[in-house]
């Protein structure tokens, strides 16, 4: 056992990495924190933000130089490490030429009057894709760009 000034750290030979070095406590504070809504909820709006900058085939840097936002600050949006105002979402949302709406939805800032269903700005066929726990990012990110593509043909076959 070796005691520090704040806790009590415990290394157990069969354990290693971080969670190693948390104590009890902390344990108990990472677990909430990932039980935490907010935090699931900021969680989903980084990956897609990630999702959707890599669909537009932009770098971090590339998006947050169109965004007007510093590149550490969008990394640590798109990690879920921080919550971002309205402004700066409504910058990304310019920046990957989405609608404002789409983004605050995902931030859960937006509540929607037609009882919860998908808001119009978003395809109920890219909200399955997004949802569905059997794809990876990749492939998500794969379908949604095939899937934008037939509609802009058909979209541009009827005009």
């Amino acid at each position: 056992m070796r005691r520090s000034r704040f806790a009590t750290y415990r290394f157990a030979p069969e354990s290693r990495g971080y969670a190693a070095l948390l104590t009890a406590r902390e344990r108990r504070l990472v677990g909430q924190m990932i039980d935490d809504p907010w935090e699931r909820q900021r969680a989903a709006l980084g990956s897609y933000i990630r999702s959707q900058r890599k669909l537009a085939n932009l770098s971090l840097r590339q998006l947050a130089d169109i965004a007007k936002v510093s590149n550490p600050y969008l990394s640590q949006i798109e990690r879920g490490l921080h919550a971002p105002s309205v402004r700066v979402l409504r910058s990304i949302a310019e920046a990957l030429d989405l609608s404002a709406e789409t983004l605050l939805e995902q931030a859960g800032l937006l509540e929607h009057a037609n009882g919860g269903q998908a808001a119009p700005a978003t395809p109920p066929t890219e909200r399955a894709i997004r949802i569905d726990p059997r794809l990876t990012e990749s492939q998500k990110e794969a379908l949604i760009s095939v899937y934008r593509s037939y509609v802009a043909a058909v979209e541009g076959d009827a005009s």
